[in-house]
């Protein structure tokens, strides 16, 4: 089977290409910068419709993680850039593979969302909108396709151990570690754990699964404080 996947140069998209390769997937690749097979600039450039008419699995993972601004301050210029990547570029990639497998009758959609859709990062608000718009996007699609054999999934991983995210200064990472309770085991995601379910959804054998948002944050959308004791339950 053929598999895209988007923003396959970050940390994320890399250890799904590869997990989707050991699985025996053929992948082609998606990015705005080398090496990639099919370059893109989603924000601007034209997604190249007739070479995705055979794809059978569709990971949009492709996203912009790095613009930063509140709410109250945030310019026009940002905001479309999230929205334009993020949201619309991602319904634009999604919408090409669609055609060929509706002919079909098969396809897998897994969207890479994120868990500050459903809480919130200050100084993302763009960031936030897109994921969530992700969110009722893949609903949608997976409504208007479930009796055609195509399944969409939605993944919202929390805090991943990318390069990018490493590279934060420790005290911004010993923030999330412990006063917001975002990281609930204590440690970073891997790539490796999300490029996992990736590759279930991706499969055959997640045909009865389909409209689905999953979190990937090592608990941390889990109630962690006792309301009996000032310390967690042993």
């Amino acid at each position: 089977m053929k598999a895209l996947v988007t923003g396959s140069g970050g940390g994320l998209g890399r250890a799904i290409v590869s997990r989707l390769r050991d699985d025996g997937f053929d992948v082609v690749t998606m990015d705005m910068t080398e090496p990639a097979d099919l370059l893109v600039d989603l924000e601007l450039g034209e997604v190249p419709v007739d070479e995705l008419g055979d794809i059978d699995v569709c990971v949009s993972n492709a996203g912009v993680v790095d613009i930063l601004a509140p709410a109250h301050s945030m310019s026009h210029e940002k905001w479309d850039r999230d929205i334009a990547v993020n949201l619309t570029g991602a319904f634009r990639v999604i919408q090409a593979c669609l055609r060929g497998m509706r002919e079909r009758k098969y396809g897998r959609i897994v969207v890479i969302s994120s868990f500050a859709a459903r809480v919130g990062s200050p100084g993302q608000v763009a960031y936030c909108a897109s994921k969530a718009g992700l969110l009722g996007m893949a609903k949608n699609i997976a409504a208007e396709n479930v009796a055609l054999g195509i399944t969409v999934n939605s993944i919202l991983p929390g805090l991943i151990g990318t390069e990018k995210v490493r590279a934060l200064p420790e005290e911004v990472l010993d923030r999330f570690r412990g006063g917001s309770g975002l990281l609930g085991t204590g440690r970073l995601g891997e790539p490796r754990e999300i490029a996992a379910l990736v590759a279930f959804l991706a499969s055959p054998e997640a045909g009865y699964i389909t409209g689905q948002e999953i979190v990937v944050a090592g608990g941390g959308d889990l109630l962690q404080v006792s309301l009996g004791s000032s310390r967690r339950p042993d």
